[in-house]
């Protein structure tokens, strides 16, 4: 295991580091006086990414390394503009067999295998045996099995580790059931089908063999797009399946972003897809939330004020910490 991750560099400022990152972003630019180029890269492990700057020399060190590439790197960890970067000295390439890949993959602290009998107990619950076997067709599918118990929810905004995106599912299920069981008007069955399978096109979305990264088609189509062609292959093997109720479905799935400028070609206009999409959206935020009001260094307290939290796009308070604070201060 490596000796330093980017959530060290608190603790590094002023100090010359060296460690092991995988590299995120890669880009030469022109310097402001014009005098030749400097390199601009983000460098990324399983606790986070920096910024860092090659001025020395850049055009030469840029060849040495492409995207995605593990790279040693030599730095002295500096404060511009209120952020940590690192002043970058030397890059060298390392082969994939010279780095751990378990220091630059966040992994979810639960059990996958819990979290996926979890969610199979719950399919195992269903009154309505058509839902039911859609459901299985794509648990038991072994390459979607795969995929599903290790993908990422996201590529940053949420749940954006290994097993994320299970994660984000078992947790969705406990709310939808919850609410099934507070509005009689829902159909408690086609929720939670919903809320299962309204992500699965992520596991076709993202790369996660290094960082978390979007392929070609995720890129081009998307997980909504990618989940309706999923859904269209099941139900293939599904010919006796009820078109009422797989209409039903593939509403649910194709809506789930509740907006057509967030990416869903039609908005929720069944009671299922509209609970769907509020749970779907708070779960995923509060669990943003959650991790933005963790401690951001080893060692470190929680931070009072967050300048800014991406899946919201505003500031944030840590109401439990400014509380604490306020009541050791007397206020």
């Amino acid at each position: 295991m490596k000796a330093f991750f980017v959530t060290d560099a608190v603790a590094h400022r002023g100090r010359t580091i060296r460690s092991h990152f995988l590299v995120a972003a890669k880009q030469l630019r022109d310097r402001n006086n014009g005098d030749g180029k400097y390199l601009c890269v983000t460098l990324c492990d399983r606790t986070g990414r920096l910024e860092g700057r090659v001025w020395d020399n850049a055009e030469a060190c840029a060849a040495g390394f492409e995207l995605n590439d593990f790279v040693n790197v030599e730095a002295c960890v500096e404060e511009f503009n209120g952020k940590l970067q690192l002043k970058v000295l030397k890059v060298v390439r390392l082969a994939p067999e010279q780095i751990e890949l378990g220091d630059f993959q966040r992994k979810t602290t639960r059990d996958i295998e819990e979290l996926w009998n979890e969610v199979r107990s719950t399919v195992a619950s269903f009154s309505d045996p058509n839902l039911q076997r859609l459901v299985f067709a794509f648990l038991d599918d072994p390459e979607i099995a795969r995929r599903f118990r290790a993908a990422p929810a996201a590529q940053f905004m949420h749940h954006a580790w290994i097993g994320g995106l299970l994660e984000h599912v078992a947790d969705l299920l406990k709310f939808c059931e919850l609410a099934a069981g507070h509005f009689p008007i829902i159909h408690r069955d086609l929720l939670l089908t919903g809320a299962i399978l309204h992500d699965i096109g992520k596991t076709y979305e993202l790369s996660w063999e290094r960082g978390f990264e979007y392929t070609l088609e995720g890129r081009l189509i998307g997980h909504i797009s990618i989940a309706a062609r999923l859904l269209e292959e099941k139900f293939q093997t599904l010919p006796d399946f009820p078109k009422a109720t797989r209409i039903l479905v593939e509403h649910i799935v194709l809506s789930h972003h509740g907006s057509l400028e967030f990416g869903s070609p039609k908005l929720p206009m069944i009671p299922e897809a509209v609970l769907l999409h509020f749970l779907d959206d708070a779960e995923a935020k509060m669990m943003a939330i959650q991790e933005a009001c963790q401690p951001q260094s080893p060692g470190a307290s929680p931070p009072v004020y967050i300048d800014r939290v991406r899946a919201l796009e505003r500031p944030l308070v840590n109401t439990r910490e400014y509380l604490q604070q306020a009541e050791q201060k007397g206020i």
